[in-house]
């Protein structure tokens, strides 16, 4: 038995409305289809942000703004965008494809959602960036960067740079199981050298009083504070 998926899926990510869309499918059509969820909405769509995901379909940039325009008119949305990109740069062009996981790390890596998690070791020269939030399953070494528009969790030594918040969230936080950076930044604010811990404990960089600082995570949790978990 076959399983026919809807050829239009809504999502709350965010602040925005995610859309998962068939893009084989005739621009009319679509139209019809996306009429069905944001009628449901109302005016809970007024003014939302929607990202239109044709999934493994390629879609021009026309399609996009052909279904952005018709939202927009239809049931007055606000921005209409296309699914946000993360991409992982490779090291110096004469390094070996076997030293990058082949071609893996050459391509844009597509993701739908607010939080990008990879595996494995980045590498000097390497720089990775996430729309939002960014976890790394490894190491971040020395010359590697990080960027990201929310928090970055490095599960393993962060050696490198990490910036997180960028460009203006001052509420991001750096953690590191092993926290010794060449350099952090977080928003606009910068600090420069490594912890005192010596990677002896988990620890986490935020800004207070407009520097970094830099906490033992399980001693200084500032997440244990809230009276009720919430979104980041």
């Amino acid at each position: 038995m076959t399983i026919q998926q809807p050829p239009v899926k809504l999502k709350g990510v965010g602040d925005s409305l995610w859309i998962t869309m068939d893009a084989s499918l005739p621009a009319e059509t679509l139209k019809q289809e996306l009429c069905k969820p944001f009628e449901r909405l109302r005016h809970l769509a007024v003014n939302a942000r929607v990202i239109l995901d044709p999934g493994e379909n390629p879609a021009d940039d026309s399609l996009i703004d052909d279904l952005g325009a018709f939202l927009q008119q239809r049931f007055q949305v606000g921005r209409v965008s296309g699914p946000p990109k993360a991409k992982i740069t490779p090291a110096a062009a004469g390094q070996k494809g076997a030293d990058t996981g082949q071609n893996a790390q050459k391509a844009w890596l597509h993701h739908s959602d607010d939080t990008l998690v990879i595996a494995g070791r980045v590498r000097s020269g390497q720089k990775v960036e996430a729309r939002k939030h960014l976890v790394i399953l490894g190491d971040l070494n020395p010359g590697a960067e990080a960027i990201a528009g929310g928090d970055i969790i490095i599960l393993g030594s962060l050696l490198g740079t990490a910036a997180a918040g960028q460009p203006d969230n001052e509420k991001a936080i750096v953690l590191g199981l092993d926290l010794r950076p060449t350099q952090i930044q977080i928003a606009g604010y910068v600090a420069a050298g490594a912890s005192s811990s010596s990677g002896k404990k988990p620890e986490f960089a935020s800004l207070k009083d407009n520097q970094i600082v830099m906490a033992d995570y399980l001693k200084d949790n500032i997440f244990k504070r809230l009276a009720w978990p919430e979104i980041r």
